[in-house]
């Protein structure tokens, strides 16, 4: 909860999306646009706030219920069904993977839904709305318990991030058709990090930290089934630092491409 004064919280859910590739685990990313408010440029997983009818939202739903989200991510039972209604409804709106379907297979044709998806993104229907008028599922059970981080009070703009891990469905397509994503594609989290210390794309600590862990699993199932401890991590800083005032846990690794300005040199590309 915000103190008096600082910028006020707002829940929000990322979803970090995996498939096993040849050369290792590889997840989804996305380049924002640089005139998105929040994060412009940076590269990042999908995800963003919670809308007021997640809150609400009344669905039909498979897998771990309310109150094991709620557990995990320390929060109320409300909170809890509209971070998992806002992370499937995200997911849907920014790459086009919907983790919905029937109460034991996954929807084969989300493309097919794609005038929906749009609406979704409009926010002219909401996720009950939509999965009730497809008769859909939301298949809690494709989600697993990730991590949870507070942007720190500096910003202008925060939030309180709970991340999820899901295997992307066989028979789906992420794609990068949404007008936040300026490019989108899939890549080993050590490729992702490679290219941070090179100073090639732009990290947010929550991004580098989650590619850095899932780089030291071999393959999906093995990364789905290890037991996480889910704390709230909230990055601080020093008053005028900028970014290489950034105190979390591994910082300094985080820090080390800043360091020689190795990545604020080459963000512009």
């Amino acid at each position: 909860m915000s103190e008096p004064g600082e910028v006020p919280v707002r829940d929000a859910s990322t979803v970090v999306l995996v498939r096993d590739g040849q050369d290792g685990i590889e997840v989804f990313l996305q380049r924002r646009v640089k005139q998105m408010a929040f994060a412009g440029g940076m590269t990042v997983f999908p995800g963003g706030g919670v809308d007021p009818r997640d809150c609400d939202a009344v669905v039909q739903w498979a897998g771990p219920d309310v109150a094991f989200w709620a557990d995990v991510f320390s929060t109320d039972e409300a909170s809890a069904r509209a971070l998992v209604c806002a992370a499937v409804r995200e997911t849907f709106e920014e790459c086009g993977v919907l983790l919905a379907g029937t109460a034991d297979a996954v929807h084969d044709d989300p493309a097919s839904l794609f005038g929906e998806r749009a609406r979704l993104e409009a926010k002219e229907i909401s996720l009950s709305e939509f999965l009730d008028a497809q008769g859909l599922v939301l298949r809690a059970d494709l989600l697993r318990p990730l991590a949870h981080w507070i942007t720190p009070k500096n910003e202008t703009r925060r939030y309180d991030t709970r991340f999820f891990l899901a295997a992307m469905p066989d028979a789906q397509e992420a794609d990068g058709a949404t007008s936040e994503a300026a490019e989108a594609k899939w890549m080993t989290a050590a490729a992702a990090i490679t290219d941070w210390d090179a100073g090639t794309h732009f990290l947010l600590p929550p991004t580098w930290t989650q590619l850095r862990s899932i780089a030291a699993f071999d393959t999906v199932d093995d990364l789905l089934v290890a037991p996480r401890d889910i704390a709230p991590i909230e990055p601080t800083i020093s008053d005028g630092s900028g970014i290489a005032g950034l105190r979390f846990a591994d910082s300094d690794s985080y820090l080390a491409a800043l360091a020689d300005g190795r990545v604020e040199k080459n963000f512009s590309n």
